[in-house]
């Protein structure tokens, strides 16, 4: 009698994995149609031997089965066409293994593209006048923000008729605004309170050449009548005097009426800077160059230059134009140096050494838009073409004169009435001036 469960009899064991199966397959190998075992030799039929009746010569030692192969879910096995490169070595490698492909691996390798050199110099230029255009309109907006529009000539009355090209009113003031006590000592001011015109001049820009025309602050005019700047209400006239007592009395819409009514010459704009500004201006170009016919002391301006080519600092360059006494001819002389001066100024501003460089171009710029007054109806593009006028003058593309003058009386000085006539109606024609001045 058998004691074993029936499950584990040798005889009603069924087809089961383990000692004494007659199954050629384990259940498990059965189930996983992958694992399967490999062909066993001739007459090898059991698990262990080679068939039901014990083991066969071939069968391993001690009953150990033979293992089983993996092959994929459709039956392919070792000998099939797919290989899967895990018994080769040539999964990520090169046959049999050893390293990355060589050139004799049968991998073709195309040429290497070339590098695409007009492309990347398109982008380059594209990009670098991108910034530029960027560059150039925050400039433009930066600089329009800081002009001083103050002055609004819409006041000013029984105004001449508008000619060719166009007029700017040059005023350099005797502004001390800004200055310290130790300013003024080192720039030769004083103290004066209030505003006085130190220079004037009419620039007029055409087709036919520029011409800048000084007038002298001593010159013997009439002030009409005007309209207040400040109550609006008419007043005068006041009657003959210097053309300077015009700003002092009610500041430049007036300057601009008595100019307007003793030449008839329409002013299409006005600018005007005071000591600090033009000192400043002089300075952040990195002083001016200039070429000084003779020497000459002023102790009152602070003036003391000898004769020969020279670069003048904001100090110098305010003693400079300010300088009277040290001339016979005082006001006259002076106002040919101021003529000389600012020419070469708006030179040294134009040149490329101070518009290429922004460390010396931002703070000219902002030094000088700091320090302008200027009309209501000036813009940015108004103050370079008028800057460009000057340099054309200095460069003897144009040309520069003091009003003509005919004598004096009192002191003060008489202009020449027909050559006046004449040189204002060249330029209201936009003619080439023939006029000459002293």
């Amino acid at each position: 009698m058998n004691d074993w469960p029936e499950g584990w009899s040798d005889n009603n064991r069924g087809p089961r994995y383990g000692r004494g199966s007659a199954g050629a397959q384990s259940e498990s190998a059965r189930v996983m149609r992958q694992v399967r075992r490999g062909p066993g030799a001739p007459g090898q039929g059991g698990a262990y031997g080679g068939g039901p009746g014990g083991p066969g010569p071939s069968a391993p030692p001690y009953g150990v089965p033979q293992q089983p192969s993996y092959v994929d879910g459709r039956g392919y096995d070792d000998h099939d066409d797919y290989d899967s490169g895990y018994n080769t070595g040539q999964v990520y490698g090169r046959p049999g293994g050893g390293g990355p492909a060589g050139p004799d691996d049968g991998y073709i390798r195309g040429p290497r593209p070339a590098a695409n050199w007009g492309r990347r110099i398109r982008l380059t230029l594209t990009t670098l006048v991108t910034l530029l255009l960027v560059a150039t309109v925050a400039t433009y907006f930066w600089a329009d923000s800081k002009l001083n529009r103050q002055v609004d000539l819409s006041t000013v009355i029984d105004r001449p008729s508008t000619g060719d090209g166009t007029n700017y009113l040059i005023v350099g003031s005797d502004s001390r605004a800004g200055l310290s006590a130790d300013d003024k000592k080192k720039l030769h001011t004083g103290s004066a309170e209030g505003k006085r015109t130190d220079s004037m001049m009419i620039l007029h820009v055409g087709s036919n050449g520029d011409t800048l025309i000084s007038l002298p602050r001593d010159s013997n005019v009439t002030i009409p009548k005007f309209q207040g700047s400040e109550s609006g209400k008419i007043r005068g006239p006041l009657g003959p005097n210097k053309l300077n007592a015009a700003y002092a009395f009610d500041g430049p819409t007036l300057l601009v009426r008595t100019v307007e009514y003793n030449t008839g010459l329409h002013i299409d704009h006005y600018v005007e800077i005071g000591f600090a500004g033009f000192a400043n201006i002089v300075d952040a170009v990195g002083g001016v160059e200039m070429n000084i016919d003779q020497p000459f002391k002023d102790k009152y301006s602070g003036a003391d230059f000898k004769a020969g080519k020279q670069t003048l600092n904001g100090e110098q360059a305010l003693a400079f134009v300010r300088t009277r006494h040290a001339f016979a001819t005082s006001d006259l002389q002076r106002t040919k140096n101021q003529q000389k001066f600012l020419s070469a100024l708006a030179h040294q501003v134009a040149t490329p050494s101070t518009v290429l460089n922004p460390f010396k171009l931002y703070p000219t710029m902002g030094a000088g838009l700091d320090s302008l007054i200027v009309d209501k109806d000036m813009g940015l593009w108004d103050l370079a073409t008028m800057f460009w006028a000057m340099k054309s003058v200095s460069g003897g593309d144009g040309k520069s004169m003091n009003m003509p003058i005919s004598g004096s009386s009192g002191g003060n000085l008489v202009w020449d009435k027909a050559k006046v006539k004449t040189l204002v109606d060249e330029l209201n024609n936009d003619q080439p001036v023939t006029v000459s001045g002293n």
